[in-house]
């Protein structure tokens, strides 16, 4: 392990707003995200797969009203989020530590309100249909964790992604669905405020388009 690593896994040993393996509410805090975190009754906001944390703290920069979480297993990359997060003043914000497969030990029926999914890996070759985190599979976890009607938003440079995505969120059981291929010259363009992850800026800089639904699911 690199001197870098280590140094970011000791921070988020010691920073409040990371959840994982260790700390008391990692075990605690399925159902009580509200109550035993956040203390407010305020909307909670999932980022799967975040990454460094980009599009959680932008949002969370955003809407000071709602709650989010950003997901992922890396804790190296989650220690930045974390660290802008506390840089910026932000307690809307927190980041969980763990696989996405897990999500419904940490989460309860009905729990989130919204969920992001930002750039995932596109997992290419078909043995990997399983892992893509819109395979039928997880849509069903996403089912049963959002609140009626709670609104799925999937962002992505791959187009053979967002057709595979486009075609599973179709078989499900959603309302509302919207979609574009180019969300940059868009109608929808103003969902996403502007926030860019960083490879989200070098996608586009290179001139790639960016491809992006939404849907309401839960119970409708």
């Amino acid at each position: 392990m690199t001197r870098r690593k280590t140094h970011r896994f000791l921070q988020n040993a010691e920073s409040a707003n990371v959840i994982e393996i260790g700390k008391p509410l990692y075990k605690t805090i399925r159902g009580n995200w509200r109550t035993a975190y956040f203390k407010n009754n305020n909307p909670v906001v999932l980022e799967l797969a975040c990454g460094k944390g980009e599009y959680t703290v932008g949002l969370a920069q955003a809407f000071p009203e709602v709650n989010f979480i950003g997901v992922d297993i890396k804790g190296d990359r989650i220690a930045r989020g974390a660290k802008a997060a506390q840089t910026l003043g932000l307690h809307n914000v927190a980041f969980l530590r763990t696989d996405i497969n897990f999500l419904t030990e940490f989460f309860t029926a009905g729990e989130v309100n919204e969920l992001w999914i930002t750039f995932p890996d596109p997992q290419p070759r078909p043995k990997q249909e399983k892992h893509r985190l819109t395979h039928p599979r997880f849509l069903s976890t996403y089912q049963r964790l959002l609140v009626a009607g709670g609104t799925l938003h999937v962002k992505t440079d791959s187009p053979e992604l967002f057709a595979y995505s486009l075609e599973q969120v179709k078989q499900a059981q959603v309302a509302d669905l919207q979609f574009t291929t180019d969300l940059y010259n868009s109608p929808l363009n103003g969902i996403h405020l502007g926030i860019k992850t960083k490879y989200e800026q070098l996608f586009f800089d290179k001139g790639f388009t960016i491809n992006y639904l939404q849907c309401k699911m839960g119970v409708i």
